[in-house]
């Protein structure tokens, strides 16, 4: 009962004390970089040099998986691997290439237990999938195995699709797709090992197929490098009758990153 009455009273309180509060606790706690440390002039902010090293996936792009590509173009594009070989899905976009800041604030966040992190990256995330945004539309993290989950206590997927569903008011069904069996580590294994590695081990639970039918689903994970996991999802999504199927990613894996 008293945090419910904290929380109404947060809620009345005029614009002008909560300026003032927040700047008395940037006198105590000064605003710190997210990735560094070091300070910065406002909450989930970063200093110069790691903006400057963030590789922010902006300008042409693939419409695809969301690699940055060169020149710019009014028109919808595809890289050469997405034109090479299709995706299961239809659109998708990332807010960073997985490099330099990049790389370090999504192993601090996965590895780290740095959930302070959830806020700003989920808003850079929204963010970045905006155009692929669209009334109706269903959010949903890529699956972690129940074992792994108990090891790392979160689903930092799941954390972000959350985030991304305050900001869009989209509804987000965390538990939408079930990882059937534990998978290895997808790190150092070719594109054809990847996909073989998660090979019938993602469902869509059967519960929700009424729920996703005709609809379009946005599938949510951390990192994007070969595709595989989310075009599992993306094919489970397609089998219980998803209209389309869209995927975001925090960073994005570019060979010349």
């Amino acid at each position: 009962m008293v945090e419910i009455e904290d929380k109404a009273h947060r809620k009345r309180m005029p614009d002008g004390m909560r300026r003032a509060l927040a700047a008395a606790l940037h006198t105590v706690f000064p605003p710190r970089c997210i990735c560094c440390g070091d300070a910065v002039g406002s909450d989930h902010g970063m200093c110069s040099p790691c903006w400057q090293e963030a590789n922010f996936i902006t300008g042409t792009v693939c419409d695809c998986c969301g690699v940055p590509l060169p020149g710019e173009s009014a028109t919808i594009e595809l890289c050469d691997e997405c034109l090479s070989e299709p995706r299961p899905w239809d659109r998708g976009r990332a807010a960073f290439l997985y490099a330099g800041t990049g790389r370090k604030l999504v192993l601090a966040f996965k590895h780290a237990d740095r959930l302070d992190l959830v806020p700003p990256l989920g808003e850079m995330l929204a963010r970045a999938a905006r155009p692929l945004i669209e009334p109706g539309m269903v959010i949903a993290p890529v699956p972690l195995h129940r074992m792994r989950m108990v090891r790392r206590m979160f689903n930092q997927s799941a954390l972000l699709a959350q985030t991304m569903s305050k900001h869009t008011r989209l509804p987000c069904v965390v538990d939408l797709f079930d990882r059937r069996r534990a998978t290895p580590s997808q790190e150092g294994l070719s594109r054809a090992e990847r996909h073989q590695n998660v090979q019938d081990a993602i469902r869509l639970r059967p519960k929700y197929a009424a729920k996703i039918k005709g609809r379009h689903v946005l599938v949510v994970d951390d990192v994007l490098t070969s595709g595989a996991t989310m075009a599992a999802c993306a094919e489970a999504a397609r089998a219980a009758g998803a209209r389309q199927v869209s995927v975001a990613a925090l960073a994005r894996v570019a060979k010349d990153a």
